[in-house]
């Protein structure tokens, strides 16, 4: 079995304040960094910015979209820009590895996040495994 092309990057935004308050009610992070201008002033902050995890949560939805999300099996991500209101993001993704792991065909993929400015909002790494494909040699062996 094929692994199935990458869908065409998912472009969204321009982002707001709500798109990240909404993430906070989801997820229960309320940290008023996020939403709170004075607060985020107060730390130093032009203005409120995003949850990191809203940036990656994009990413996953991205991938299990294209691979399904009953066939992950591993998900890791890191932080490397912060997304501020305005920012739109464009996520994609490639094919890294496939390989055969304990009687699965499995692929590994990268996954970027990022800003119109081209820098990078968050990477991940993803372990999916494809269903219905055999490892190399099994079908043979049927």
């Amino acid at each position: 079995m094929t692994v199935p092309a990458a869908p065409d990057p998912w472009v969204v935004g321009p982002v707001t304040r709500t798109d990240f308050v909404r993430y906070q009610g989801a997820s229960g992070d309320m940290n008023p960094i996020h939403h709170d201008e004075e607060f985020a002033k107060a730390a130093g902050f032009p203005t409120p910015f995003s949850v990191g995890m809203w940036q990656a949560s994009l990413l996953g939805t991205y991938a299990t979209n294209w691979l399904g999300a009953e066939n992950v099996r591993n998900f890791r991500i890191r932080f490397l820009e912060q997304v501020w209101p305005g920012d739109v993001l464009t996520c994609g993704g490639e094919v890294v590895r496939e390989y055969d792991h304990e009687g699965e065909r499995r692929v590994d993929v990268e996954l970027t996040c990022r800003r119109q400015t081209g820098g990078k909002a968050v990477t991940a790494w993803s372990t999916f495994v494809l269903p219905g494909a055999q490892p190399d040699g099994e079908a043979d062996r049927l």
